[in-house]
């Protein structure tokens, strides 16, 4: 794999385009492959079919040699430089022993297959790149900065924080940012991967601008993404080598680093198999001491032993999996850091789950209003509307603003004096009449009286985990409202979902009370809550689970509850796209806020985990068999060659499958 390819896209930021020169080396690579193929098989045909002199046909089997071999020595040659021996160093050894023993054709035709399973091995990996190397094209190289009244067209790498560019239609979003003027729907599927348009528009307060990741959404944008038809102006909030893209960038071309279990397993049977192949080879070399064989046919046999032992296959059958599945998630939008996360989600039964803003849509929503006494509707929201308006309590703000949207009204200025009462609620003068708006303890306090009904009705609500507000005005009871942070609309369909493909507990893990945690549960299908927790004793929460489950992934924001998170065995942050901590501290960081992806990639997860097992099957396999044969002399080393190398080119295209991976 090309490492040097990666760390071009990751740092060039003048120029965010793939390492052209490494591509042109992987298809010097294939071309020299192809090149030894047609000296080997000219060389045959004339050695078999016209009666040219030896010399020419040897001559063509040594050229044939050049080109297969080529990138084999130079890989070869820098290992042992190092002291290491491995599977290109048994490759050339084998090569050369063919020659001693004047094999030049089964020689040459074990250089040209391993040549072109080496070129079809980087092609393999460079197509499951194709899509993380895209990224470094997202960013278009120029802005339009907004100066003194004037357009001036910048590279993106002078853009400071503060200045403002102006996004014109259809056209890539040059920098991470807020919008300040314009409404549009903008492309993020470069990004989070999602399909549909995302309606933006600009934000209210420009003056006083929160920081980045704290912004609403729905005013963000970021780089590489595409405007929709109409022109923006964006305040830059980021530097371009900060932007989202730039993280995402980095963050990916550094999942080589992070070995799956398979991986590191692997690597440590290659370290004692190499040398162990190497004794047993020198030592046939011998065994014409011992059987009644010449020395040729010993060498002949040993370097036979030596093309069936060498574990290729099994080399790339792992990193091949590895790298199509984080290609594959990156299509969709999901950032998965390295094989070690991929592998352990795949092995998970148990997922935990923060409740705000993961499996609700973190804002709590007016879900009930009831009038009381004989108060008209919209006499009584009119009066809520008008008080709650004043308050610049998030509940109050949740109140006032789904009564706008639902009933179509607007404040007419009627209340004042409100005064918020710890603890208890607010109250108010309106229509020269004090209200109240508040739990139990403000109307008791209030000496308002209280219908039996009523409250059976308020605690009804309560048990369903709603929090309630009773209204009073004129010294009586007016009605009662309640508001709840409501489940997200997909939050039931994906927990089925999952059920279907295998997880066997979803827990709830939430500060809230344990009533508003077993409402949520019973609404969407989950198999457990737990209310009334500290950060602490998610903490708890999640040693418990995985002394009992051993693996389990925790499902949250990537921002609160990060001890818990950082302690599950996969980490899964929702809605990590302009998220720095959630980018940081996730193991799999969901782009979009879409937690219906999450069946997706644990179904990618499992499909990887199962292509990597055959894969070591099939490599483990072959050598298993030939290995023997060989050793008894019941195959000769051109059927081990294309044995040998025909195995590592099924395990390339079985990894390759991953990148149409779908979940049913």
């Amino acid at each position: 794999m090309s490492r040097k390819l990666f760390y071009m896209v990751a740092h060039k930021e003048e120029d965010q385009t793939p390492d052209h020169h490494s591509i042109s080396s992987h298809k010097t690579e294939l071309f020299f492959a192809l090149l030894s193929g047609i000296f080997l098989f000219t060389s045959f045909l004339m050695e078999q079919l016209i009666a040219f002199p030896t010399g020419v046909s040897l001559s063509g089997y040594i050229i044939s040699y050049f080109f297969g071999g080529y990138f084999i020595s130079m890989e070869a040659s820098k290992k042992i430089i190092k002291g290491g021996f491995d599977i290109d160093f048994l490759m050339i050894a084998a090569a050369a022993g063919a020659a001693y023993i004047d094999k030049w054709p089964e020689g040459a035709l074990l250089l040209f297959l391993f040549s072109l399973g080496h070129a079809l091995e980087h092609y393999a990996m460079n197509k499951a790149k194709k899509s993380i190397e895209a990224l470094g094209k997202l960013s278009p190289k120029t802005a339009l900065l907004k100066k003194e009244g004037r357009l001036e067209e910048v590279a993106i790498k002078d853009l400071r924080i503060t200045d403002i560019i102006v996004v014109k239609p259809n056209t890539k979003i040059a920098a991470d940012g807020v919008i300040i003027s314009g409404s549009s729907s903008v492309n993020q599927a470069p990004i989070t991967g999602e399909s549909i348009p995302v309606d933006k528009t600009f934000i209210a307060d420009k003056t006083n601008v929160p920081s980045f990741d704290t912004i609403d959404k729905k005013h963000i944008v970021f780089t590489g993404t595409i405007n929709g038809d109409s022109s923006l102006d964006v305040l830059v909030l980021k530097l371009s080598k900060d932007s989202t893209v730039s993280r995402l960038i980095k963050m990916v071309s550094e999942v080589e680093t992070q070995k799956s279990p398979t991986q590191r397993l692997t690597k440590k049977f290659e370290e004692w198999y190499v040398p162990l192949v190497i004794l047993v080879v020198v030592l046939l070399c011998f065994a014409y001491v011992i059987i009644d064989e010449s020395f040729n046919s010993s060498l002949y046999r040993a370097i036979t032993v030596l093309v069936a032992a060498s574990p290729c296959a099994l080399a790339i059958s792992t990193p091949s999996a590895v790298l199509s599945g984080i290609a594959r998630a990156a299509q969709k939008g999901v950032l998965i850091k390295g094989g070690k996360a991929l592998e352990n989600l795949g092995e998970i039964t148990t997922i935990a789950f923060d409740k705000t803003g993961t499996l609700t849509e973190g804002k709590p929503k007016l879900t009930h209003i009831i009038p009381w006494n004989d108060f008209k509707e919209s006499d009584f929201v009119q009066l809520v509307l008008e008080v709650e308006s004043l308050s610049n309590h998030p509940l109050a703000r949740a109140v006032a603003k789904d009564i706008k949207s639902q009933y179509h009204i607007e404040v007419a200025n009627k209340a004042t004096n409100v005064n918020a009462i710890q603890g208890k609620g607010i109250e108010a003068t309106y229509l020269q009449e004090k209200v109240f708006i508040g739990n139990m303890k403000l109307m008791e306090s209030a000496s308002i009286d209280m219908d039996e009904v009523l409250v059976s009705k308020m605690e009804d609500l309560l048990k369903n985990g709603h929090t309630v507000m009773m209204v009073a005005f004129k010294n009586k009871i007016a009605g009662l409202i309640s508001v709840m942070d409501t489940p997200r609309k997909t939050a039931a369909s994906t927990l089925k979902r999952l059920k279907e493909i295998g997880i066997r507990r979803m827990i709830m893990l939430t500060g809230d009370h344990q009533n508003v945690g077993d409402a949520i549960a019973q609404q969407i299908g989950l198999t457990e809550a737990r209310g009334n927790l500290l950060p602490e004793d998610k903490v708890a929460a999640i040693k418990s689970l995985l002394q009992h489950d051993g693996k389990i992934a925790m499902v949250g924001d990537g921002v609160n509850d990060a001890p818990a998170m950082a302690l599950s065995t996969v980490s899964i942050a929702m809605g990590a796209a302009g998220s720095d901590v959630a980018l940081e501290t996730a193991d799999v960081a969901l782009m979009s806020d879409k937690m219906e992806n999450l069946p997706f990639v644990i179904g990618l997860s499992r499909a990887s985990k199962r292509v990597i097992k055959q894969n070591i099957w099939i490599s483990l396999g072959v050598v298993v068999l030939l290995v023997p044969a060989t050793i008894l002399g019941l195959t000769n080393i051109g059927l081990a060659v294309a044995f040998h190398e025909g195995s590592t080119i099924v395990v390339v295209l079985n990894a390759l499958r991953l990148l149409r991976f779908n979940s049913k």
